[in-house]
């Protein structure tokens, strides 16, 4: 058995185990190190770099588009010319030969090739033939049916030719394949609507697409790369691919060489057995073709103007069919752009039609179109597999139903009800909102109810706006006489808006609409909160809209205020409704100041309620402001009743600073009691403010100031105000100087000076660190200072001899106690002192002495200053070392 040994012991041993492996550790990280270094890859030694590799700037598939669509378009300017200019030089016969078997080649011709799988060339080719059936059908009228009218004519062309350009792309190349041989195709995903996208080359292609690479001039394009995708079963096809490359066989791995060696994507160049896929540019053509027979219809019988907006609405009500069941992604965004386009135009037509109906009749057919222009949108958006396109088009509806019955409300009801009408119907859009409706359809409509309602309240903006800003202006004209109405009160300087009677009820609805509505616990605050606001603004606006008389447009402003502040007790935070409290209450303050007793009453009923609010927890800091605020306002207005000029009115004033003084001293709550302050401070401001124009007056209420000031200095947590308080009373004493003509600055000086030098004194009774600088220098500088300049000016010698006398006094005190300011500031004042008493009598001396003493002094001067410079610098030294060893 091992004996344990003793802890001191056991210490020793581990401390001594820790340091060997330790030292271990940093020998093996060192090793480490080394072979890191030796295992890093040398940089290898740098040559010349490399010559740039030329590209090709346009690839083989694009030089190939861009060679088959210049030869159609040139082949397309070619026979228009023929048929326009050319036209004369043949006969009937030769003329309709020509032409028709241009045109029948032309449509032909695409059939071998898409054979061969040459479909970029045959696309291009059958466009050429499909501009070449347009100019039959101008043939066809300009020589057989001259006679004709020519919009019916085209009608009926529009129509033939979609339907023959949509059996020509539906029929052509969609053939199965022969027996015992394969034809291979290409999915159409990703190619252009002209049909000239990049091809793959099917293996045993002729001259233009090469089996042996499989990639001919037509048959690189980016769908399968030029592959071969198939393999030949039959002796013949692989005899043919051979023959066309050469003798050699065709290489059937290209699938993976155009996607980097990875196979293809069975959607991207995937071969179907046994079918050639048909021709892609005739059924997007048919479907613009297909565009026009309507309208063209509905103006060659003279149809109205409803006519032809049906047959807007009803060819995009097909358009929309079209681009929700096409398979074909190029026919369902030419379907898609063609109902957009044309349902718009026929919306825009009915709702012209809707607003310039003159009676209920010419409304409801409008309505009629503009409900199946909504029909349309709703079924889009009830059919639509992406949410975005359902939300935007189930908003429109919304929108368009809105419009439908709003105009026919319009036509029988007053102006001022148009809005409040098209509100009712967007507000009932809220009733369809249901858990039946797919969820993109009900935010749709969701969001169509949510404008209607916005466009409502901005409509009745202007309306708030006046009656918020128009009580301003009777800011100018004070007392001259209650309105008769509150409408006039507010509309002085503003005029009022046209069919606004109904603004009040708009903004009601919007606002019970939200209450009533938004449920979600995320929404409901700023439900609540929009409601609150529009609430506000109804009440705010009701009296003017109605012409209330003047006292009940003051009662409804009161009665706001009031409700508005009961309501921020029970709600938390209640910053809106106190603020819109605060606002309501200034809005009322100046609608008062039309009559003087509307005005003394309103401002001491606002004073008392806002005390009553500022004592309810949380409403301190806002509450007790605005009382002492409307106690001030109360108080000019008394002084003002009474007669008073505005200097004696600043006495009265000054009562709220005392109020205000006397109230933060009992708050326990300290943002109540800033703000108190504040106010405080700002209605002394006031009252100095009124004052200043009378200087004895002034003097008195800055005394008075200062009182209040020093009474607030009292507090523990107050003691900075009495710098405030001093300031107030010797800026009193100054102007009650100035108020009795004296001139001397000893009488403004040393009342300020005596006060600083006795709190520097006790400053630095209570620390001795204090520099005299801090503590003296304010003091003596403002009583020194203006003297001397006074003393330069004055020819007396009593005030020279006294500022001597008081200037020597201060600088013995310096030298004495080793005070630094004392000494410098009394010094500075003693020296400039006796320069005013002895410079008469050194002009006299200089006027006496040769002109040719100054500069033998001067330089007597400089060569004394030269031979002791050293002495000189050594003196400067210890003169300030003696300075500096002061306090």
């Amino acid at each position: 058995m091992t004996p344990i040994p003793p802890p001191a012991e056991e210490l020793r041993l581990l401390d001594a185990e820790l340091r060997q492996l330790d030292a271990r550790r940093a020998v093996l990280l060192h090793r480490r190190a080394w072979l890191v270094h030796m295992l890093q890859p040398r940089p290898a030694p740098t040559g010349p770099p490399p010559p740039p590799v030329r590209r090709p700037e346009a690839t083989a598939p694009g030089v190939q588009n861009v060679l088959l669509i210049l030869g159609g378009v040139l082949l397309t300017v070619a026979a228009v010319a023929f048929t326009l200019v050319s036209w004369g030089h043949l006969g009937i016969v030769g003329r309709s030969t020509v032409l028709g078997a241009v045109t029948l080649a032309a449509l032909g011709s695409p059939v071998p090739l898409l054979r061969r799988g040459l479909r970029s060339t045959a696309e291009s080719l059958a466009g050429l033939g499909l501009v070449l059936t347009v100019l039959d059908a101008y043939a066809l009228h300009t020589v057989a049916l001259p006679d004709t009218d020519g919009v019916g004519f085209a009608a009926l062309a529009s129509a033939t030719l979609a339907a023959g350009w949509a059996a020509y792309g539906l029929t052509v190349g969609a053939r199965r394949g022969a027996p015992g041989r394969q034809s291979v195709g290409v999915s159409t995903e990703g190619l252009t609507p002209a049909g000239l996208g990049q091809e793959p080359a099917a293996s045993g292609a002729g001259p233009e697409g090469s089996g042996a690479e499989g990639s001919g001039p037509e048959g690189s394009g980016a769908e399968g790369s030029g592959a071969d995708t198939g393999r030949q079963e039959s002796g013949a096809g692989r005899a043919s691919g051979e023959a066309a490359s050469g003798g050699r066989a065709a290489r059937p791995a290209s699938g993976e060489a155009a996607s980097g060696g990875r196979a293809a994507h069975p959607a991207s160049g995937a071969v179907r057995r046994g079918a050639v896929l048909g021709l892609r540019l005739p059924v997007p053509a048919a479907v613009v073709a297909a565009q026009f027979p309507l309208i063209l219809w509905a103006a060659a019988v003279g149809a109205g103007a409803h006519a032809i907006t049906a047959a807007l609405l009803v060819t995009a009500a097909f358009d929309a069919v079209i681009a929700l069941r096409a398979p074909s992604t190029v026919v369902r965004v030419v379907a898609a752009a063609g109902a957009f386009g044309l349902g718009g135009w026929g919306t825009f037509a009915g709702c012209y039609l809707s607003w310039t109906a003159d009676g209920p009749s010419g409304a409801a057919r409008a309505a009629a179109l503009l409900l199946l222009a909504a029909s349309i949108a709703l079924s889009t958006a009830w059919a639509a597999a992406r949410p975005a396109v359902a939300t935007g088009t189930a908003t429109a509806a919304g929108l368009i139903t809105v419009v439908a019955f709003g105009g026919v409300l319009r036509t029988v009801l007053p102006g001022e009800w148009t809005v409040p009408a098209h509100l009712v119907c967007g507000l009932a859009l809220l009733a369809a909102v249901r858990p039946g409706l797919p969820e993109p359809v009900r935010r749709g409509i969701a969001a169509a109810s949510g404008s209607v309602q916005a466009l409502a309240v901005l409509w009745a903006l202007p309306v708030v706006v006046v009656s918020l800003v128009g009580p301003l202006a009777q800011a100018g004209g004070v007392w001259s006489g209650a309105p008769a109405t509150a409408r006039d009160a507010v509309t002085s300087g503003l005029p009022w808006p046209r069919d606004a009677l109904t603004a009040p009820l708009v903004l009601g609805l919007v606002a019970a609409v939200l209450v009533v509505t938004v449920r979600s616990a995320a929404w409901r605050p700023r439900a609540l909160t929009g409601a609150l606001v529009l609430a506000w603004s109804t009440a705010l606006s009701l009296p003017a809209a109605l012409e209330l008389p003047y006292a009940a447009g003051l009662s409804v402003h009161g009665l706001t205020t009031v409700a508005l502040l009961a309501l921020a007790r029970r709600t938390r935070p209640p910053v809106i409704s106190v603020v819109l409290a605060l606002v309501t209450s200034v809005d009322l303050a100046f609608l008062a100041l039309a009559s003087e007793t509307a005005t003394l009453s309103v401002f001491a009923a606002l004073a008392v309620l806002f005390a009553v609010t500022a004592r309810q927890p949380g409403l301190g800091p806002v509450g007790a402001p605005a009382a002492l605020g409307h106690l001030a306002a109360s108080a000019c207005a008394v002084g003002a009743s009474l007669g008073w000029q505005p200097q004696h009115t600043a006495l009265l004033v000054l009562a709220v600073p005392v109020v205000a003084a006397l109230l933060a001293a009992r708050l326990a709550d300290v943002p109540t009691t800033v703000s108190v302050e504040i106010t405080g401070a700002v209605t002394a401001l006031l009252a100095v403010t009124l004052a200043v124009t009378d200087p004895p007056m002034l003097a008195t209420v800055l005394a008075l100031c200062g009182v209040i000031a020093a009474g607030t200095a009292v507090r523990e947590d107050r003691r900075s105000v009495g710098y405030a308080a001093a300031a107030l009373f010797v800026l009193a004493t100054w102007v009650r100087l100035a108020a009795w003509d004296v001139t001397s600055p000893e009488a403004y000086t040393l009342p300020v000076t005596v006060p600083a030098l006795l709190v520097g004194v006790f400053r630095r009774r209570e620390d001795p660190a204090v520099s005299s600088w801090t503590a003296y220098a304010p003091g003596l500088s403002v009583s020194l200072f203006p003297s001397l300049l006074a003393t330069w000016a004055d020819p007396q010698a009593l005030r020279p001899l006294l500022l001597g006398a008081a200037a020597l006094a201060v600088t013995l005190l310096g030298a004495r106690h080793r005070l630094q300011a004392p000494l410098l500031l009394g010094g500075t004042a003693l020296t400039l002192d006796a320069l005013h008493e002895l410079a008469p009598y050194i002009v006299q001396m200089v006027d006496a002495l040769p002109r040719w003493v100054a500069p033998a002094l001067a330089g007597v001067l400089l060569l004394a200053l030269g031979a002791t410079y050293e002495q000189r610098i050594r003196d400067a030294r210890r003169v300030r070392d003696v300075l500096g060893r002061m306090d």
